[in-house]
């Protein structure tokens, strides 16, 4: 289904054109709870660039826009590329590209990297390269967001346990946020260890 480092494109065109939200991320509360409490979870207010890779059909993208000056997002999937388009038109200073992760990682540094429910469809070469890259593209300060599904997902050989796992193993970050439902896992990371209230300057 997938190769040894990238999803299949094919796979997910596939399921884009069956359907414009094949995991319904726009009509289930499960997912609109689980984006808000991904956009809750960040420390800081505002980013000047940010990145999502794996952006499916830019739900969570929408949200990312209201939080950073520059916001790239991208996917694997051509359909899925069109409709993050149209979803983020509001929000010029948002831009999306295709592109195959982990080894069409974009030029640039970035002090916001969002890694949600993509790391489990990679092997664990593919989810080191991802974590590597990551690190390599992050801004001093930076953060770090990974949120993924804990059950097993038909096809892949990872869960998202392990796929955070390995991400942690290769950021070498500090944690500041750890989040375990029976669903899903998010870790927040960055090399500045300070809480939030610590960096609003309250100890």
């Amino acid at each position: 289904m997938f190769d040894s480092q990238t999803p299949d494109p094919q796979h997910f065109d596939a399921l884009f054109r069956d359907s414009d939200d094949p995991w319904r991320f726009k009509t289930r509360w499960y997912e609109a709870r689980k984006r808000a409490l991904t956009l809750a979870s960040l420390p800081a207010q505002r980013y000047a660039h940010g990145f999502e890779p794996g952006c499916a059909n830019g739900e969570l993208s929408a949200g990312l826009a209201l939080r950073c000056d520059q916001l790239l997002v991208s996917d694997v999937s051509s359909r899925a590329v069109d409709l993050a388009r149209e979803r983020l038109v509001a929000w010029p200073h948002a831009q999306v590209v295709k592109a195959h992760l982990p080894h069409e990682w974009p030029d640039g540094s970035f002090d916001l990297i969002v890694i949600s429910e993509l790391g489990y469809f990679l092997d664990a070469p593919g989810v080191d390269a991802l974590g590597d890259r990551a690190r390599n593209a992050l801004r001093a300060g930076g953060t770090v967001l990974a949120c993924h599904w804990r059950r097993p997902v038909k096809g892949c050989a990872l869960d998202g346990e392990a796929v955070h796992h390995r991400l942690a193993q290769r950021l070498g970050l500090h944690v500041l946020t750890e989040t375990r439902e029976a669903d899903f896992v998010l870790h927040v990371w960055s090399d500045d260890s300070r809480s939030v209230a610590q960096r609003e300057g309250f100890d």
